[in-house]
């Protein structure tokens, strides 16, 4: 009799053994596009395929990899991973199953991947795991989820004070550029309790890849992390893939038992991926640009994030670059719809000088009812009643407008001011040790 253990790997190996004779020649190709014929009812959307290099044949693993994108007049659009220079109408085309999955392993902690899974840190070739996860999975069943865990310190004060995050819960980090989302985003990275952390770099500077993995990571938050960069200058298909593979090594983890913090930065570059792709597939351009597609395709990558079926849980934190600081234009507005809470940063805070500049009163956690204790819960809504006092009748205080005594609790909201800034401020090296709590009630100490 066969083990069960065996009947899976058996299974395994025939759903990604390549389907025989299955191939199509190219009708005509674009720079990154190419319309194929003769696979017509053996491919769907989303189906890879290897098309031949110049001189060569599309053999499994071999070829320039492509994407099922649409299905038009009895042949199939395909996308490219990378230019199909050389590429001429007859060139051959073969489906690859295979490559529509991945194998990760415990031996991947400590690497950094490109989106097609491969190591680009110099390091030796990396170690398959035995079960295959598709990259472009869908989320759990929302009734078989476990519930999210107990709250999980994130290692930036003002967050753990006033946006508290539960294990399993799904953040978004909102800020226009220059805000210091990477300063916030290396401070995470540090000091967040994790088991593991999966960290997807989509769209970045080729520059600050380095900086990431020797500066703001270091050796320790290296060999607990998983790194997973496609730089600004590969393709929408690349981008794409590497915020997808980025939750499918997450899962893995999360399946193992452990708790897990992915981190993906960010949410606008990977839609703005997903904008070409979907133009590129026929779709119209609706909403500032985007097809219909985008907002379909950005939940089924955020609920990928969350509790899983038993033990383990991955806990997402995913930045959004706000376009002219309007955290109601259509992808900020999408993401926010769909995640457990958001933290705002501010361009007039940070102008004053005080990092991280999170706007505590723009920023809200879905989870923080059950993050608190009544005493906490209490000095919490103290210091937030104080600050909307005061951001109130700024404008009148900064003046020398207001006169002491008119309004009491706007008397004590200035008091407090200068204690509250220097608990939100936070040095992009310095540890968030002891019980915050504690700091706030000294703060709030009349």
């Amino acid at each position: 009799m066969w083990r069960q253990d065996e009947i899976e790997a058996f299974e395994n190996a025939v759903a990604l053994a390549d389907p025989v004779a299955v191939g199509g020649r190219v009708q005509s190709c674009t720079a990154h596009a190419a319309t194929v014929h003769g696979l017509q009812g053996f491919v769907g959307i989303g189906d890879a395929c290897r098309i031949a290099r110049p001189g060569a044949h599309a053999a499994a693993g071999d070829g320039l990899l492509a994407e099922v994108v649409a299905l038009v007049d009895g042949g199939a659009r395909l996308l490219a991973y990378d230019r199909l220079d050389g590429v001429t109408p007859g060139t051959a085309v073969r489906l690859d199953k295979r490559s529509s999955s991945a194998r990760p392993h415990a031996s991947w902690k400590g690497r950094v991947l490109d989106a097609m899974g491969q190591p680009i840190d110099g390091g030796p070739p990396l170690l398959q795991g035995e079960r295959a996860y598709p990259i472009d999975a869908q989320p759990i069943a929302a009734h078989e989820r476990a519930l999210m865990g107990p709250r999980l310190p994130l290692g930036v004060r003002a967050m753990d004070l006033f946006t508290p995050c539960r294990a399993g819960q799904r953040l978004g980090i909102f800020a226009g550029s220059g805000v210091g989302k990477s300063s916030m985003v290396s401070m995470l990275a540090r000091g967040a309790a994790a088991d593991v952390m999966v960290i997807g770099l989509i769209g970045e500077r080729g520059r600050e890849l380095q900086e990431f993995l020797q500066h703001t990571l270091g050796p320790e938050g290296r060999a607990r992390s998983v790194v997973i960069a496609a730089t600004s200058d590969t393709s929408a298909m690349t981008r794409r893939r590497a915020a997808h593979l980025t939750l499918t090594v997450a899962e893995y983890f999360r399946d193992q038992g452990l708790e897990v913090l992915c981190m993906l930065d960010s949410v606008t570059r990977f839609a703005m991926a997903l904008r070409e792709i979907y133009l590129a597939a026929g779709e119209p351009p609706t909403t500032k640009g985007y097809p219909p597609g985008v907002f379909a395709e950005l939940p089924r990558l955020l609920e990928r994030a969350g509790p899983g079926v038993a033990a383990g849980r991955i806990t997402g934190l995913f930045t959004v670059l706000v376009e002219g600081d309007d955290t109601s234009e259509p992808v900020a507005d999408a993401v926010r719809g769909i995640l457990d809470g958001h933290v705002v940063l501010d361009r007039k805070i940070a102008e004053a000088g005080r990092f991280p500049a999170i706007d505590v009163l723009q920023s809200i956690s879905r989870s923080a009812p059950g993050c608190y204790t009544p005493d906490e819960r209490a000095l919490v809504a103290h210091a937030r009643t104080s600050m909307q006092s005061y951001a109130a009748m700024a404008e009148l205080v900064e003046l020398g407008a207001y006169r002491a005594g008119a309004n009491p609790a706007l008397d004590e909201a200035i008091r407090l001011r200068p204690a509250l800034e220097a608990l939100l401020a936070q040095d992009v090296d310095e540890p968030c040790d002891g019980d915050p709590f504690a700091a706030l009630a000294a703060a709030l100490r009349p």
